[in-house]
């Protein structure tokens, strides 16, 4: 697969991982800053239509939604339409937790990472714990959400740890008031796989729009 690479941007002041973060992929960790927008589709037949552009506009990521599934269901797919990985959501999950496979997948054997809230009950912030398919355990969070509900921003957390790997925040523009979009800037930070990143922040949507209904 050759991804389309992001344009980058200039470095944040913050702490850097020291060895290339790859959930998903080597060939979405890239040596600089990648600023991401994630935009929400206003009006869709499908239940999470999201498109991720770069610094320049270019379309690099999107993600379709299911049509009338009791389940939520979403699949990430490159500018080209090629399946990355698929997002499911579990059935009566207490914590909210989801469980992201490679490519257009729900085999157990391709389980990338899984997703759940930190905790059960969660009023004024946003926590989540993501745990990679080799950690069975899950006594240790491989990493780490946290945010302002209200705010809908958020920081990325290797593990449980201070070394942030993204934050998120929500961006206003005459297109999202008028047409009531939701529109998130990512920055994603050095050797950081940004398509990890973005369907964290998906995710996040999902969890965020339940609290509100």
């Amino acid at each position: 697969m050759n991804p389309t690479m992001p344009a980058p941007a200039p470095a944040p002041t913050a702490v850097t991982p020291s060895a290339p973060v790859a959930v998903v992929g080597p060939q979405f960790c890239v040596p600089y800053v990648v600023p991401l927008t994630v935009t929400k589709k206003s009006l869709s037949l499908t239940d999470g239509d999201f498109t991720v552009t770069d610094a320049n506009d270019a379309v690099v990521l999107k993600v379709k939604g299911t049509i009338f599934s009791i389940r939520h269901r979403r699949v990430l797919l490159d500018a080209a339409g090629q399946p990355i990985l698929s997002m499911h959501e579990k059935v009566l999950s207490m914590h909210h937790r989801w469980e992201v496979f490679r490519g257009d997948s729900s085999n157990p054997r391709d389980l990338l990472f899984s997703v759940k809230k930190s905790s059960m009950i969660q009023l004024m912030k946003t926590e989540m714990d993501i745990f990679l398919a080799g950690n069975t355990a899950e006594q240790v969070c491989d990493f780490r959400i946290k945010g302002s509900y209200f705010d809908r921003s958020s920081v990325f957390y290797l593990g449980d740890s201070n070394t942030m790997i993204a934050q998120m925040s929500r961006k206003y523009t005459a297109a999202s008031v008028v047409l009531g979009k939701d529109i998130f800037g990512i920055t994603v930070f050095p050797q950081v796989d940004y398509v990890f990143v973005a369907a964290l922040v998906v995710i996040l949507d999902d969890v965020h729009r339940d609290k509100s209904d």
